[in-house]
């Protein structure tokens, strides 16, 4: 995992394609959001907004 980061981070960086970054880290707030509210009662609200 940690290799995959460096070279995302390489590439951005040699590439300057630093638009990627909002990008990447708000795909994995709502991944995490939807896996975590998975099982839980907020989970009806949480898909009601796609």
């Amino acid at each position: 995992m940690i290799s995959l980061l460096s070279e995302l981070w390489a590439f951005m960086r040699v590439r300057k394609k630093w638009w990627l970054g909002p990008i990447l880290v708000t795909m994995v707030m709502l991944s995490a959001l939807i896996v975590f509210t998975q099982g839980s009662a907020v989970a009806p609200f949480i898909y009601a907004l796609f």
